[in-house]
């Protein structure tokens, strides 16, 4: 166990001839317990720094430790949510994939369909063009006939079919 300065200054030495003066020593012993306990007590007040700071590194050791916790859970949640947002934007894509299919796929149905039912129409229009054509020839015929001719030779008498009107009239009275 450590000196105390208590010890140094109730420290007696037996006396001898022709010994070292004792003022003397007791002036040095008081120099050593003075300093003596300056140093307990720079090494007392060094003790409670060295505590504070083993407190303090232990304190940021703790910091740093949840800190290090605290960026490896940020790093996985970064990862799980970069992950999670590539899955969702492959399955948009893939949905706008489909749509687009099914909407190509739908225009190209009514395409042909709207086709189909142009070719319909221009085989009615060329069976109703011929119909028609037909038609005016036909009538065009008509009035060439010699027949035309003919009504615009006949001679009517309307005084006589007015005679005959009168007459039938009177015989139905």
């Amino acid at each position: 166990m450590p000196l105390s300065p208590l010890d140094i200054h109730n420290k007696e030495f037996s006396r001898a001839f022709r010994g070292y003066q004792e003022d003397e020593v007791n002036e040095f012993l008081e120099q050593i317990m003075r300093d003596y306990e300056i140093l307990l007590k720079e090494k007392a007040a060094l003790e409670d720094r060295l505590k504070t700071t083993d407190e303090r590194v232990g304190h940021f050791n703790t910091i740093e430790s949840t800190l290090q916790k605290s960026i490896f859970v940020a790093q996985e949640a970064s990862e799980e949510v970069r992950r999670n947002s590539q899955k969702e934007a492959e399955l948009i894509i893939k949905e706008a994939e489909k749509n687009a299919d099914r909407i190509v796929n739908e225009s190209l149905t009514k395409a042909r369909r709207i086709a189909s039912e142009i070719e319909e129409l221009k085989k009615q229009s060329r069976i109703f063009k011929n119909r028609f054509k037909m038609l005016v020839e036909a009538q065009l015929d008509l009035i060439d006939t010699d027949d035309w001719e003919t009504l615009l030779e006949y001679d009517i008498d309307t005084q006589n079919l007015e005679k005959i009107e009168k007459d039938k009239e009177e015989s139905n009275s």
